[in-house]
Parts: structure tokens; C-alpha cells; sequence
């Protein structure tokens, strides 16, 4: 064995190493999330949403509250209550957003913060074994579905954390988003992984770079939304309840009063979805191009490539759909879970179990095949 392919066994074997530290340190800040929810379900929130909710709860009660009264130098003055207003679209109900999963509770806030330093952490060893990966076989470390995996994770990590120092009230992501990346990496690791390995010659060239970078953040950025997107549909169904004078469980109560308003969760996920379809239009067309200079066709009706554009249709359904009056709110809400879903058949059904150019080899689970100069 020479000094070259010895320092890339090496380099190799650092980068799985820093994997598994990067699910270690995830699973502290899992627990640390837990324990943030834990203690804001004890905080003043729930014995709050109880008391405001005890004669029905409904927002209309809370709209007609009784006057104020107040003292002023020439007698009393009768002031009338003013009405709780957030960032909602025309129509929508007046609920103020919630404080966090931290529930106002200064314990459940510390383990928040201890919570976010931990994936701070975890993404920056993560990003270290993605990027000795990268160095062990000389290239983007996109060549197989472990691969895609661990980058796609630490992607979304880092979307996370980039709203956070935006000052983004987005903290209730984390105990969802730490999941799913511990799921992510968990099957990269036992089903997905492949050993270091370059790529067929078709796969070198500098569309690998635009390509498969603009489709991985695509994806972070689809699932961040997805996420917003669910946690809508679940705070919508708990504000018509109480609308409608229904009483909702303890547990629902205490999770629900502390997310955001479902028109600030609606929004959030809105602006998601749109800022980041023009990238995935790009994605498409750069792999048009790219298959142009690959295989001498820019289209032909690959399974990937398919299942690419019924992504792309169903996003831009969703958005069309927010700009029609009938079909905003769930209707739409709808449409964008099924056109994730989209995304992560092409995602994993497509490249897994699918045979095609984009296909992953090796029981379906690792290096391309079928891919022609």
C-alpha cells in the first residue's frame, strides 16, 4: 500500500470516527431538548392556558374581555382592552404566539441554550467528518447515498442554526430536527454505508459541485418547512378546538401553548417553501445540463429526473394554491406535506430501490451504476 492510499484509509477512517462523536454529542443535545420541553410543562404556561380556558377558551371570549378602568386627575376614564394581535393573514384568529418550549420557565430556558450549544457542537464535528470524507477520496463527497446522508444532515443542522443567529424565534425546531438527523444518521451508518471510492468518470465535472450542493440544501430547507408545516396543521386543529369551545387534553395544552400561532407557523413555513423553489428550479435545470454533457440528452424521462419534476409540480401547486383565496390554510398545508413527500421518495425510493442512471448499486444501496460516458 502506498503513502497516498494510506492517508486516504487514514483520513477515511477519522471521518467515521467524527460521525459517530457527532451522534454522540446529538443524542446529549436530544436530551437536552427533552429536558427544556420537561421543564417548560411545569412553567406557569399550562396553569395560564387552563385558566384562559376553563369557560371554553373560546377567541371570542378573549376578544369581548371587560374594560378597563382607570383613575385620571378629573375623574375615571373607561378604556377598552386592546385586542392581541400577530403577524396573521386577513381573517385569521388573533392568538398570540407562544413563548417557546421553554415555556417561560428560567430552568427549561437554561437547558434550551445548553440544547442549542450542543448542536452547535455536533454540527461542527459533523461538518469535520463530512469534510475528512471529502478529503479521503479526493473529491465532492456526494458519490453514494451515505454520503448524501451525513451532508444532507449537517445541511439541515446548519439551516437551523443560521436562523438562530438571524434571531429567529425558531428553537422549537430543534427537538424534531435532532431527531430525525439521529434517525438519518443512525441508517446512515448501519444500512447506507459505503466505503470510500471515486467516481465513474461521467460523475467528474464541475455540475457535480452545482448540482448535488443546490439539490442537498434544497432539501434541508424543504424538510425545515415540511416540519413548520406540520406543527401547523397540529396548532391549527388545537385553536379551532378551543374556537369552538372544545377542551383540549393537558399534554395538548402544554405543547400547543407554547409554539407559535398557526397563522405564524402557516407564514413561517410559506416563506420557507417559497424563498427556496427558485433554487430548486435551478437544481433541475442544472441537472438537464449536466445530463446533456453526461449522456448527450438533457431530458429523458429518467425515474430520478421524474420524480424530480413531480416535486417541482407539486411545490408550485402549493404555492399557487397560497395565492388562491379557497385554497389557503390546510387545504394548502396539505399540498405542501404530499410535495415533501415527493421529495423524499426521490430522495430515498428512487435512488434505492428504482433502477435507472441515478440509481445507487450494491443491494441498492451504494455506488452509481449504469452510468454511461
Amino acid at each position: 500500500m502506498n503513502l497516498a492510499a494510506a492517508t486516504n484509509e487514514n483520513l477515511a477512517s477519522i471521518s467515521n470516527t467524527l460521525i459517530y462523536s457527532a451522534m454522540a454529542v446529538y443524542t446529549l443535545a436530544f436530551f437536552a431538548y427533552i429536558a427544556e420541553w420537561l421543564f417548560g410543562s411545569r412553567s406557569k404556561v399550562g396553569r395560564t392556558a387552563a385558566a384562559l380556558t376553563s369557560e371554553g377558551g373560546a377567541a371570542a371570549e378573549k376578544a369581548d374581555a371587560p374594560a378597563v378602568t382607570v383613575k385620571t386627575a378629573g375623574g375615571t376614564s373607561v378604556l377598552e382592552r386592546p385586542k392581541v394581535v400577530v403577524r396573521a393573514a386577513t381573517g385569521s384568529r388573533d392568538v398570540p404566539d407562544g413563548p417557546g418550549a421553554h415555556g417561560g420557565d428560567e430552568q427549561g430556558d437554561l437547558y434550551g441554550r445548553i440544547a442549542v450549544s450542543l448542536t452547535v457542537v455536533a454540527f461542527l464535528v459533523e461538518f469535520g467528518g463530512v469534510l475528512t470524507r471529502a478529503l479521503s477520496v479526493q473529491r465532492a463527497p456526494w458519490g453514494n447515498m451515505y454520503e448524501f446522508n451525513i451532508t444532507f444532515s449537517t445541511v439541515a443542522v446548519g439551516v437551523y442554526l443560521s436562523l438562530l443567529a438571524l434571531r429567529k424565534n425558531v428553537r422549537w425546531l430543534g427537538l424534531p430536527l435532532i431527531t430525525s438527523v439521529l434517525l438519518d444518521l443512525g441508517l446512515a451508518v448501519t444500512v447506507l454505508y459505503t466505503a470510500s471510492d471515486q467516481l465513474v468518470p461521467a460523475l467528474h465535472s464541475y455540475w457535480l459541485y452545482i448540482h448535488v450542493s443546490t439539490a442537498i440544501f434544497c432539501g434541508a430547507v424543504f424538510y425545515v418547512g415540511a416540519v413548520g408545516t406540520i406543527l401547523y396543521l397540529f396548532k391549527d386543529s388545537y385553536e379551532s378546538k378551543l374556537a369552538s369551545g372544545g377542551r383540549p387534553g393537558r399534554f395538548a395544552t402544554s405543547v400547543m401553548e407554547r409554539l407559535p400561532a398557526s397563522a405564524s407557523l402557516d407564514k413561517f413555513s410559506y416563506r420557507v417553501n417559497a424563498a427556496v423553489f427558485p433554487l430548486w428550479t435551478f437544481t433541475i435545470i442544472a441537472g438537464a445540463i449536466w445530463a446533456g454533457d453526461a449522456w448527450g440528452r438533457y431530458w429523458g424521462w429518467d425515474p430520478k429526473e421524474t420524480w424530480s419534476f413531480i416535486t417541482w409540480v407539486a411545490y408550485a401547486g402549493y404555492l399557487h394554491a397560497r395565492a388562491t383565496a379557497g385554497w389557503k390554510g390546510r387545504k394548502a398545508a396539505y399540498i405542501a406535506i404530499a410535495a415533501f413527500a415527493c421529495w423524499l421518495f426521490n430522495y430515498y425510493g428512487v435512488n434505492i430501490f428504482v433502477s435507472g442512471k441515478h440509481s445507487y448499486a450494491d443491494v441498492g444501496l451504494a455506488v452509481l451504476h449504469s452510468v454511461r460516458s
